[in-house]
């Protein structure tokens, strides 16, 4: 079947996004615009995740697939997603324990909002969220991808962040058969600048920090019909895994 997905949102965990990007507000919007699938992907954690997983499931809303932006060594951000919560809070442990211990500072790059699951506000991360870890891109993907999880390069169109901007091109050791593009490309137009990657499968997120940027009507993915939760996660990871780790 094809499921809509929207799987690059940043909640208002991310200090570059808007305050009232709340797990509540994200899900009832992403229900409204009819969506399948979404992704919680704030900057190297997914300590939102959990909340907007229990709103979903309450409110019959779309599945929502725990994950993270993680930015690697050389500064390019990855497409983290994982099968459960344990899977992404393990791989955050070790992102973070290879950060910086830098304060965040509001003041500058805005504030780092945790909410449980009635979309309260319930602190403040403190540290800096949007620094690079010292972990390497394929280190950050066999992590990942050792939980069953999928690492996929982030928006390869834009210059800031991206893999082919630092390190030239799409490693072909690089274990995805996927990568992304931003709202902002033109497919036909990439793949014709870039032929080297017309092999690959691509998704269009929103990449969103504002309510108003939540992807209507998503990105179709081809996945198995599903019975709960778990084993969707479970279904659109498999579509979106390198097949020859299938």
């Amino acid at each position: 079947m094809i499921a809509r997905c929207d799987l690059h949102i940043h909640s208002a965990l991310s200090p570059c996004s808007d305050d009232d990007m709340s797990p509540g507000l994200i899900v009832g919007l992403a229900k409204l615009a009819g969506l399948d699938f979404i992704a919680i992907t704030d900057h190297q954690t997914c300590g939102n995740c959990e909340a907007a997983m229990a709103i979903a499931e309450a409110y019959d809303g779309p599945v929502v697939v725990p994950g993270m932006e993680a930015e690697s060594r050389e500064e390019i951000h990855l497409l983290c997603l994982f099968p459960d919560l344990a899977a992404a809070r393990d791989v955050e442990a070790l992102i973070q324990a290879s950060m910086l211990p830098l304060k965040n500072r509001p003041d500058i790059f805005g504030e780092q909002l945790l909410f449980n699951d009635d979309d309260d506000v319930t602190g403040r991360e403190t540290r800096l969220l949007m620094q690079a870890c010292q972990l390497s891109c394929d280190e950050i993907a066999r992590l990942v991808l050792e939980r069953g999880g999928v690492c996929i390069p982030a928006h390869l169109d834009r210059e800031a962040n991206s893999m082919l901007t630092s390190l030239g091109a799409v490693p072909p050791d690089f274990p995805t058969d996927w990568i992304e593009l931003s709202q902002r490309a033109d497919p036909d137009q990439f793949f014709q600048q870039h032929p080297d990657l017309a092999h690959y499968q691509f998704l269009v997120d929103s990449d969103a920090h504002h309510l108003s940027q939540i992807d209507e009507p998503g990105w179709p993915v081809d996945i198995q019909s599903w019975s709960g939760p778990a084993e969707a996660r479970l279904r659109l990871l498999a579509a979106l895994r390198p097949q020859s780790r299938q």
